[in-house]
């Protein structure tokens, strides 16, 4: 099988992010950075600002790019990690896909770190 590309956005707003509790079962109730395939012919950078779309309803514009994580997940060769900043749209999680989105400040990320698919979560947003 196709190892994927992956593209993340770490939407963040006045100090808080926008976690989503996942739906699908390899990571069911996890909570996680909003996430998809990147497509053929699309950007890492473009799949994550439509991700955050799909998964969340909110429109994002990428501020910089994180940083890119090996083999976090099987199939999964990369995640292109991007912080962005909502400009639109209404939170309206994804049916079937997404349990819930939850904002959280950096304290309440620590309490639940072990509820995330891996350590890059939390690394990844204490390095902005």
């Amino acid at each position: 099988m196709k190892d994927f590309v992956r593209a993340a956005a770490v939407i963040e707003q006045e100090g808080r992010f926008l976690l989503v509790q996942e739906a699908t079962p390899i990571v069911y109730g996890l909570w996680n950075w909003q996430q998809g395939k990147v497509d053929e012919g699309e950007s890492p950078e473009d799949a994550a600002v439509r991700e955050a779309k799909e998964e969340t309803g909110l429109d994002v514009r990428v501020v910089r790019k994180l940083g890119v994580i090996q083999n976090p997940f099987p199939n999964t060769k990369e995640i292109h990690v991007f912080l962005t900043q909502v400009v639109g749209g209404e939170l309206k999680v994804l049916e079937g896909e997404i349990l819930q989105a939850k904002w959280f400040t950096l304290d309440e990320l620590e309490e639940i770190k072990d509820k995330t698919p891996g350590p890059w979560v939390l690394k990844t947003i204490h390095s902005i």
